[in-house]
């Protein structure tokens, strides 16, 4: 049973990843392709990792597929089901991360993935579950692009149940939290993990409907602020910004502690960093400058679809 599951996952994920590229190369101004690099991992799977750099819309960006198998979870992955502890898994997904050269388009983020522990005896039932969401962290913040943003995030929910998307959204606003800053990471999205509700049919339709407004979302973003100037002010703000990005996900990014943990590609996993950042001592924006604005207005929890009800 769990070898239709993945590859039905599988030919999801392959194709997506094929398709996200295609529409981020149509973005990017400078028509600079993404690399391909197929790797292999010692204990089992391995992946493509699809990265274009150097362009001028897009300073980086990462498309990477996985599919990963062990002979037991790592902790990361049992934190929340103790009792796989020790089981044998397989795990696939695709994970993106894209850095703009334009300080006026924000970072972004997304994920989708598939987890599933076999059945190692006829007492026993194959486990899986299904995780993902998208988020996204601006410099500079624009209204507009927050709340179309939440409008794709509530739309991708909206078929599978309309609590989902407030359950998700909460769950992004707790878990892109930088908690030795006690900041969030950015405007937010969607979060979710160890999801399995109405069967897996209806749960890989989740990912699918999250992993296709992601695409329109942030394509829709990206064109709208592609051409905004800027100068050295914001490109400072946007490497000084670009540190808590780090920070969270060499700290507490679960999906990297996973990669590293269960001995994936580090080449690959650390893809999700920022070509060039600057961290500043104690640095602290102008008071009603823009950057602060960013701080004041853009990174706290809001309901941005209050108005659009």
């Amino acid at each position: 049973m769990e070898r239709d599951k993945l590859e039905q996952a599988k030919t999801f994920l392959l194709d997506y990843q094929s398709r996200l590229c295609s529409r981020l190369e149509e973005l990017e101004a400078a028509s600079t392709p993404f690399l391909s690099d197929s790797w292999k991992r010692a204990e089992g799977g391995g992946g493509i990792s699809r990265v274009l750099e150097n362009g001028q819309t897009f300073e980086k960006a990462g498309v990477n597929f996985s599919h990963v198998m062990g002979d037991k979870l790592p902790p990361s992955a049992t934190a929340n089901r103790p009792q796989l502890a020790g089981r044998p898994f397989h795990a696939t997904g695709v994970s993106i991360v894209i850095h703009p050269r334009n300080p006026y388009v924000p970072t972004s983020h997304a994920n989708v993935r598939v987890f599933i522990a076999p059945a190692q005896n006829q007492d026993e039932k194959d486990i899986w579950w299904v995780g993902g969401g998208f988020d996204l962290t601006p410099y500079y913040g624009f209204e507009e692009d927050c709340v179309s943003w939440h409008q794709h995030a509530r739309a991708a929910c909206e078929p599978f149940g309309k609590h989902l998307y407030p359950k998700f959204k909460k769950w992004c606003d707790e878990y892109f939290f930088l908690k030795h800053r006690n900041e969030p990471r950015g405007i937010g999205g969607l979060f979710f993990d160890d999801f399995d509700e109405g069967g897996f049919e209806n749960a890989l339709g989740l990912i699918k409907s999250v992993a296709e407004h992601f695409m329109e979302a942030y394509s829709e973003i990206v064109t709208r602020r592609l051409n905004t100037p800027y100068a050295e002010r914001e490109r400072k703000f946007q490497l000084y910004r670009r540190g808590r990005y780090v920070e969270f996900n060499l700290v507490w990014d679960r999906g990297t502690h996973f990669g590293l943990q269960s001995n994936g590609r580090t080449e690959s996993i650390l893809m999700s960093l920022p070509p060039v950042v600057e961290w500043k001592y104690d640095y602290r924006p102008e008071a009603n400058s823009p950057e602060a604005e960013l701080y004041d207005t853009f990174l706290k929890p809001t309901d941005w679809l209050k108005a659009t009800d």
